[in-house]
């Protein structure tokens, strides 16, 4: 997938300019902050854009676009405004006094970080976060703006002080009864999908006051974890992968052990729906669902599995899939003689525990996070183990690496996690595959050498990422492609889990595995570690062909950078994807919750569309 367009990095070299060794961050700022704040609400764009270098971001997420937009250069940014500014009515400018200074990640990369606050109009309250880089002149001018809508006017959750205050006299558990059955009434929203991405959406319009019902096919929530293999290992850090509204406990290590992840956070997710009082129907899937052009609406038939009982919504106005990356599709190659092969053949999705191949040969077709996984939980089981690595992995430690990439952010008494979404939410993706990104891959790189280069020895093919852009560019493009290292790369190492790296795999044999080069390696068990398929299959398998073919595409980049289809508009009215890993779903389930309440409220919109220099909706 090709990277968006951007720009070099803003260095001291390239701006031409100095560094004084007595920056006035503040001073400078509030003169720049001032001059923004009279053009933003006047409307002057040409003195707007002169504020800003040539070689400028501006990235906003529902605030002035009603979309997810990057505008990269001053050409753009001023064909934006221009359509934008004077209708949008910014007002009521705060500069937030906290988080504002200079920083330098790099010796020749300078820039003042400040936050601040504004209004849409009368329809909500946004955020905002600016960098500002020195010119040759002395001067400090804009090198990235991020604009964010934060809340609606009118509408606000429904948290803190705005929490329920009347007394419960004995009543919640009836009132609770018929709120989840849906007895007498329809649901505004029906998510499919009960997992991390389904509750966090369903907690965030639960907090708006909007009618929410997950279907979820497993018999309990946390499910989707406790039914993954058990080697199963997260590999970001505590802070990093909270849910919207309270955190995890503070006694949580900071990466879960392999042993306790897929239990530990199965029955966190339980105990948030039910802390969260969100409607779950569980043991149910969603059969068919039809949209009603002329009603706005769709028809949605669910069947609990227990009863083979149905019931059909007939006005459901959104209809959110949440139903893991790619729809958890698994993906798998065929091979020429595969029905000759005498073992068994199974899917990364489908492996439990090594024990069930004990006394027998297994290889791992794959090199990414699963394959290690397993394979490592193999080895530790006692049984011969082959991973065969189809294509070049990019690798880093977890604990060097994560730390490098969160460490300013998500730590222990870090930022609220509030502040440290919107912080990482204001580097463009544009402005990061464009220096920023190669840099920390290279840092990475450094830290990480001694393990590379043992890799490296025993024939294990490592890259740097698309484009030397690293893991985080390969989650968002692809979501697969990468190892984030939590002990298996040292057993590759050391000769404890086999690989095979040489050659390509022709077919399959009775008794195993043969290769373009004439090798081959015998094999009980065959497990594919191959990843997922498109996240449409599950929307035609529910929704049908025709829809299936207007949906717009999920994951990856677009022209901006903005990722594709999650958590925006998939081209057919009510119908949304809420696809990330858990720290997505926590920052990003408010963006699809607000979107979801301005339509209910009558406030959303029009989307806008620099192509067209107009607005759409």
């Amino acid at each position: 997938m090709a990277l968006p367009s951007g720009f070099p990095l803003p260095t001291i070299d390239r701006l031409g300019a100095s560094l004084s060794s007595n920056v006035d961050s503040k001073e400078i700022v509030l003169k720049w902050f001032s001059a923004f704040i009279t053009s933003a609400e006047t409307g002057d764009v040409e003195a707007l854009i002169d504020l800003f270098v040539k070689e400028s971001y501006w990235r906003d997420i529902l605030a002035l676009t009603w979309d997810f937009r990057t505008f990269i250069g001053n050409v753009r940014i001023k064909q934006f405004l221009k359509d934008r500014l004077s209708s949008s009515k910014l007002r009521a400018f705060k500069l937030r006094d906290d988080f504002l200074g200079l920083q330098q990640p790099y010796p020749d990369l300078v820039w003042i970080s400040f936050l601040f606050d504004f209004e849409v109009g009368d329809v909500g309250k946004a955020s905002g976060v600016g960098r500002l880089v020195p010119q040759a002149d002395g001067s400090w001018k804009a090198h990235t703006i991020f604009t964010n809508l934060e809340e609606l006017k009118g509408s606000p959750e429904k948290v803190g002080a705005r929490r329920e205050s009347k007394m419960d006299h004995g009543l919640w558990s009836a009132q609770r009864h018929r709120e989840a059955a849906f007895e007498d009434q329809e649901p505004s929203v029906l998510i499919i999908g009960g997992g991390q991405g389904g509750l966090a959406v369903a907690a965030r319009l639960k907090m708006l006051d909007v009618s929410t019902l997950i279907i979820e096919k497993n018999p309990r929530v946390g499910d989707n974890w406790r039914n993954r293999y058990k080697a199963l290992c997260l590999h970001d850090p505590v802070w990093y992968d909270q849910l919207p509204y309270f955190s995890f406990p503070s006694n949580w290590p900071t990466f879960s052990p392999a042993d306790k992840a897929s239990s530990r956070i199965a029955g966190w997710l339980e105990y948030y729906a039910e802390a969260m009082e969100l409607n779950v129907w569980t043991s149910c899937e969603v059969t068919k669902a039809a949209r009603n052009d002329a009603s706005g609406t769709w028809t949605v038939t669910t069947r609990h599995s227990s009863d083979e009982k149905e019931r059909t919504f007939k006005s459901i106005k959104h209809l959110v899939f949440a139903t893991g990356f790619n729809g958890n599709q698994p993906n798998i190659p065929t091979y020429p003689g595969t029905e000759s092969f005498r073992g068994h053949i199974l899917h990364s999705s489908q492996y439990k525990m090594a024990s069930e191949f004990v006394g027998k040969k297994v290889v791992v077709i794959g090199a990414c996070t699963s394959a290690h996984d397993i394979t490592a939980d193999i080895y530790h089981e006692g049984i011969d183990v082959t991973m065969y690595q189809r294509s070049s992995t990019y690798v880093m430690s977890a604990a060097k690496g994560l730390q490098v990439y969160f460490g300013a952010l998500y730590y222990e008494n870090g930022p609220p996690i509030e502040v440290a979404d919107l912080i990482s939410a204001s580097f463009p993706n544009a402005f990061s595959v464009h220096g920023f990104a190669q840099r920390t891959t290279n840092l990475i790189a450094g830290l990480d050498k001694e393990l590379l280069d043992g890799l490296s020895k025993r024939g294990f093919r490592t890259n740097k990422g698309i484009e030397g852009t690293g893991a985080m560019v390969l989650y968002l493009t692809s979501g697969s492609g990468y190892y984030l290292d939590t002990g298996a790369s040292q057993l590759i190492v050391d000769g404890k889990i086999k690989l095979k790296s040489d050659s390509l795999l022709q077919s399959f044999t009775e008794t195993g595995l043969k290769f373009k080069d004439g090798s081959e390696i015998t094999a009980d068990v065959v497990v594919y570690a191959t990843g997922y398929g498109n996240a449409g299959s599950v929307i035609r398998k529910i929704c049908g062909e025709e829809i299936g073919d207007k949906c717009n595409d999920v994951w990856g980049f677009d022209a901006e950078g903005e990722m594709r289809g999650s958590w925006r508009d998939m081209n057919v009215p009510g119908l949304w994807y809420a696809m990330g890993n858990l720290s997505m779903d926590r920052s990003h389930s408010k963006y699809l919750a607000l979107q979801i309440k301005a339509m209910e409220e009558n406030c959303f919109g029009p989307r806008y569309d620099i192509s067209r220099s107009k607005d759409v909706v």
